[in-house]
């Protein structure tokens, strides 16, 4: 939810899909909307350890009035609330020892075809379930589960992301297995993203070379939250005169520290190198390099 998007509409419905049980479950509707309310989301991971919090979130200030204030003091409360299952999710990621990676992107940029690609390329060697997020249709998630990895759909209807709460349900279904990745494809949008920790270990921008070189420019919030950028479909680069110096020079002026890999998903140009990260992160947050 987030006052500025128009995602926040009462009636709007979120739902989860279960594509092995071919079933689905109503997430989020207001009651006021005619609906069940099933929005568990204050649900406890049975962790017992306490972690930091130590993403970095713009909240608003406190003590605000008048109209816009009140919209202020709301999207306050729904990020505060929003962190605190963040956190719980985060919790029983590290205590699971599940490797979780929130990928954002535009709409198009090649999410869904890297997940693919790498599905098939860790066949056998990492096991990977994927949170797939859409506002309709369970067609990506039906393209991750033929490449060979466990899914679940959220919908999101009318909003522009994915929340905590959302994923914390999610993972209720999916229940991944000790020692594997959790990748969560959120809706495409460099926005709103942004803004909503899942409990990730990090997140994970994918830009595409036919977006142009000043994505991370205009949207330098989402390239600052992203501890890692993949610049996709580098295939096409020569096709659409894309300057890759350029594209790496915008997002190192937004965000120095980030971690860049240029690749194509659809040739495979590039991915052992994007491979060879996933699995020493995995080894590295959880000793289990080697297995």
């Amino acid at each position: 939810m987030c006052g500025t998007c128009g995602c926040s509409d009462p009636a709007n419905a979120v739902t989860l899909t279960d594509l092995d049980k071919g079933e689905q479950a109503l997430l989020r509707q207001d009651a006021a909307a005619g609906a069940p309310h099933h929005h568990h989301h204050d649900h406890d991971h049975h962790h017992g350890h306490d972690h930091d919090h130590s993403h970095d979130h713009d909240h608003p200030h406190d003590h605000v009035h008048g109209p816009h204030g009140e919209v202020i003091a709301l999207e306050q409360a729904v990020l505060a609330k929003n962190d605190r299952i963040a956190d719980r999710n985060r919790g029983w990621f590290e205590g699971r020892g599940v490797l979780a990676l929130n990928l954002v992107s535009s709409p198009g940029a090649g999410k869904t075809s890297l997940l693919e690609r790498t599905i098939e390329a860790l066949q056998g060697r990492v096991e990977i379930a994927v949170i797939e997020g859409d506002q309709m249709t369970v067609n990506d998630a039906e393209r991750i589960r033929s490449a060979g990895a466990r899914a679940v759909q959220i919908n999101t209807g009318a909003g522009c992301h994915l929340e905590a709460d959302m994923v914390a349900e999610a993972v209720k279904t999916l229940d991944p297995r000790a020692g594997s990745i959790l990748m969560i494809e959120n809706v495409g949008n460099l926005v709103c993203p942004a803004m909503f920790d899942l409990g990730e270990r990090m997140k994970i921008a994918v830009i595409s070379t036919t977006e142009g070189e000043d994505k991370p420019l205009k949207y330098p919030h989402m390239f600052r939250a992203a501890e890692v950028v993949v610049i996709n479909k580098i295939d096409l680069a020569p096709h659409v005169d894309f300057d890759e110096a350029l594209c790496t020079a915008n997002i190192k002026s937004v965000n120095p520290e980030a971690r860049l890999f240029t690749l194509s998903a659809r040739t495979g140009a590039g991915m052992d190198t994007w491979l060879a990260f996933l699995e020493g992160e995995r080894g590295a947050a959880f000793g289990l390099a080697g297995e």
